[in-house]
């Protein structure tokens, strides 16, 4: 499914980030690989990712099984922003059997407009982050504010 609507709030968009993980875990059981690792998982959807900017004054929320096919927004499968490709990462640890606990991290250069999010997982005591805008696994960007949020489907 694809959510596009005019920016609201950042509550808003994780609500909507929620809502398309849940909409996309069907798709993503039936065509996707169950992961054990979280790197993996990162490596997978990495090969499959191109970063493209959201429309003028539009949030664009893209599903995994718009990201990834032809239905995708930019008739370009694989095409879309930093929220996509979280939502996306998300989906599949929700379907995979990966330990520890995802969250996702809202980054900004001030307190109250996020520019930037992406996810990762804590595992045995460590951080791992899952940036898929970043070439390698584990790589975060440095900014100001960040804010992490554990993430739990229900």
């Amino acid at each position: 499914m694809k959510l596009k609507k005019q920016y609201k709030d950042i509550n808003e968009t994780l609500s909507c980030i929620r809502l398309q993980v849940s909409d996309g875990l069907p798709w993503a059981r039936e065509n996707c690989p169950q992961f054990t690792n979280a790197a993996a998982l990162y490596y997978w959807l990495m090969e499959r990712v191109k970063y493209k900017h959201d429309p003028i004054d539009t949030e664009l929320l893209q599903s995994i099984d718009t990201l990834l096919t032809t239905r995708n927004y930019w008739n370009e499968p694989g095409a879309g922003d930093c929220d996509c490709f979280v939502i996306a990462w998300l989906t599949l640890w929700n379907c995979s059997n990966i330990p520890g606990r995802a969250w996702i991290k809202l980054a900004g250069r001030n307190k109250e407009y996020p520019v930037h999010i992406w996810a990762g997982c804590d595992q045995n005591g460590r951080e791992l982050a899952a940036d898929l805008t970043q070439r390698k696994f584990n790589d975060e960007r440095n900014y100001p504010y960040i804010q992490k949020i554990y993430y739990k489907l229900i």
